[in-house]
């Protein structure tokens, strides 16, 4: 389930929906590092509450794509090349998209509604912790998709994701939680008419 043994290409095939988001995180990573453009691109891309009161919405979903630092490029990539092929496959691509990028949504409403106009952010912290809330609403009400080995490397790599997420103050903590709340919320939605019959991964 969460251990990859396939070729790249046919990584590539199996997952187009992770391989398109995770090429689309390194690309954006490089335009707003390394191309003249960067800060006005970056300025574009970042979600800053005063910008999306003042109506630019896109800014609810471009922090998705978007992130500056290494580390925090690999964690976010890394992290949803490990999480996501599983659901890609159970979910199907559209499926997996509303999931994905709805998780990823609720969080940056939250983070407008509770944070400071003042407040920008970047990453898709929010859209990887809505992997993880999917993930939990299936332990509770989907559990033979999960065998026990496989629910204990997600249960273990929450909590320290959890844990992780109270010791940087520079993450977006709402972010965060609220990703997890909404993966958790649209699971039921884009589960329901799943075939039961699917086999454990």
């Amino acid at each position: 389930m969460f251990i990859r043994d396939e070729s790249f290409q046919t990584f590539i095939r199996r997952y187009p929906i992770i391989t398109f988001l995770t090429a689309i995180h390194i690309i954006v990573f490089l335009l707003i590092n390394f191309t003249p453009f960067r800060t006005a691109l970056y300025h574009l891309m970042v979600g800053s509450n005063y910008y999306i009161v003042a109506g630019e919405y896109w800014r609810l979903f471009t922090p998705i794509i978007t992130h500056e630092a290494v580390g925090h490029l690999v964690f976010n990539s890394f992290s949803l090349l490990l999480f996501g092929p599983a659901l890609e496959q159970l979910l199907g691509k559209v499926r997996f998209v509303i999931g994905y990028v709805g998780a990823g949504l609720i969080a940056n409403i939250a983070t407008l509604l509770m944070l400071p106009l003042s407040y920008a952010h970047i990453g898709a912290s929010g859209s990887i912790f809505g992997l993880f809330g999917i993930y939990v609403y299936m332990l509770y009400s989907r559990k033979h998709y999960m065998d026990r080995a496989n629910t204990q490397i997600l249960l273990i790599v929450l909590a320290i994701s959890l844990v992780s997420t109270f010791l940087n103050e520079r993450i977006n903590v709402l972010g965060h939680l609220f990703g997890l709340i909404g993966g958790a919320a649209l699971a039921p939605i884009i589960l329901a008419s799943l075939n039961r019959r699917k086999n454990k991964w």
